[in-house]
């Protein structure tokens, strides 16, 4: 079977380095995978980068396109602050991939390499990733997940969100969706059990079939334990403080929790004194950086995977306080080097973490119940010992390359049946 895997690129971003992995797992497997990209990051032969060709007059139409687009962006106001798009952009690949070997795509985070019409123009047998929720959105890529949330209910003229003025942009993005796709079956994929039931509950895709398929990592040579001292030592960390690790907010922090784990630090702190630091990779120390009741080493950006495996192996607990989730690959990342993981019990973090027995699960979002976990892990360092062991063995038996291969494998041929199924 020849794969296609769609990606706007295959390494910058959480979703992109999922894509990636998974590429990479189905050639380990011996399946015939390739990856079309707009950016490609890394040096891998079968990933292939660029746009489709455009004349002149297609340039000059997208050229004005993007100033109208550029001025009713400015007039929307919304205080939802995750990133919106609205699948107007197209690297013009669809006539390519329709004319190409593949017998089958697997869509992933494919804003500016596909629009919303160019996905309807597909003719192929497709699997859908979904990475966030934007596929079944208007243009949000992360939306309230409550009764009330427009892509359970339809975006109408009348559950406009208070917050939102201006045009309506995300009700547009969504009708687009729903005419341009009526015709087109998607195999959804989730990684996460509650991004599946996002998907069945929304207007969009109720009808299509899902199945939760983790996002998968190589662990036998990368993604392991490393000698806590070792790792300590290679990064200049004392072996003999606690060290919690975070991911950077970046330009989400209401979304990725910073100021639940700053709340949760303060606890931690007073109850532990000097032997907690904490460690925060993702970007240097922010010019205004906010006042944190313990030490923090700023890690900046980490580009390379052996690198960041080091970094999981130097702390003792990783903390993922994040408000809405998907299915973390920081979370999965901690666990294959044995670092234990503290969150709170939203989205995909139930399926990383077993409550107490492979980590902890705090109630949403109570920042007193993740200092309790954080403090219970640390009083006890063979219970500690034994959480990181757990970690990494339930890493080993859900995000194994051969384990998710197999999984996809059965949804490619799914996606196939009902293709043929059509014609």
């Amino acid at each position: 079977m020849n794969i296609l895997q769609l990606s706007t690129d295959d390494f910058s971003g959480g979703a992109s380095r999922a894509a990636y992995r998974l590429h990479q797992a189905l050639c380990a497997e011996g399946v015939d995978s390739r990856m079309r990209v707009l950016v490609r990051q890394t040096a891998n032969e079968r990933v292939i980068p660029g746009r489709g060709p455009r004349s002149f007059e297609q340039k000059v139409r997208e050229r004005i396109a993007r100033i109208v687009r550029d001025r009713r962006a400015r007039q929307f106001r919304t205080d939802n602050l995750i990133m919106h798009s609205y699948g107007q952009v197209s690297a013009g690949l669809v006539d390519e991939i329709n004319a190409g070997d593949a017998d089958l795509l697997n869509l992933h985070w494919v804003v500016n390499l596909l629009s919303v019409r160019d996905i309807g123009r597909l003719r192929k047998p497709i699997v859908w990733t979904l990475h966030d929720m934007w596929a079944f959105c208007g243009g949000e890529h992360y939306a309230p997940d409550d009764a009330g949330s427009r892509f359970r209910n339809g975006y109408l003229a009348g559950n406009r969100p208070a917050g939102e003025s201006g045009p309506d942009l995300n009700r547009e993005a969504w009708e687009s969706k729903r005419r341009v796709w009526a015709e087109q079956r998607f195999q959804i994929v989730t990684p996460s059990r509650w991004m599946a039931g996002c998907v069945r509950d929304s207007v969009l895709f109720r009808d299509s079939p899902v199945r939760v398929i983790p996002n998968p990592i190589e662990m036998e040579h990368l993604w392991r334990p490393l000698p806590k001292r070792f790792a300590r030592a290679a990064l200049g960390l004392d072996p003999n403080k606690k060290y919690l690790l975070s991911g950077s907010a970046g330009g989400s922090p209401y979304l990725k929790g910073e100021d639940l784990l700053q709340k949760a630090m303060a606890r931690v702190a007073a109850v532990r004194g000097q032997d907690i630091e904490l460690l925060i990779f993702g970007q240097f120390r922010p010019a205004r950086a906010p006042t944190w009741p313990c030490p923090v080493h700023w890690l900046g950006p980490v580009r390379d995977d052996h690198v960041m495996a080091t970094i999981y192996s130097a702390c003792d607990i990783m903390v993922v306080p994040s408000r809405q989730d998907n299915l973390p690959n920081t979370g999965v990342e901690a666990n294959a080097c044995g670092a234990p993981v503290v969150g709170f019990e939203i989205g995909g973090l139930p399926d990383i973490v077993s409550h107490q027995a492979s980590g902890w699960l705090a109630r949403a979002f109570d920042t007193d119940m993740l200092a309790d976990g954080i403090l219970w892990m640390l009083a006890d360092p063979p219970r500690l010992e034994d959480l990181s062991a757990r970690a990494r063995k339930t890493a080993l038996a859900h995000y194994s390359g051969e384990a998710v291969t197999r999984q996809y494998l059965q949804a490619y041929e799914e996606a196939r049946a009902g293709w043929r199924a059509r014609e």
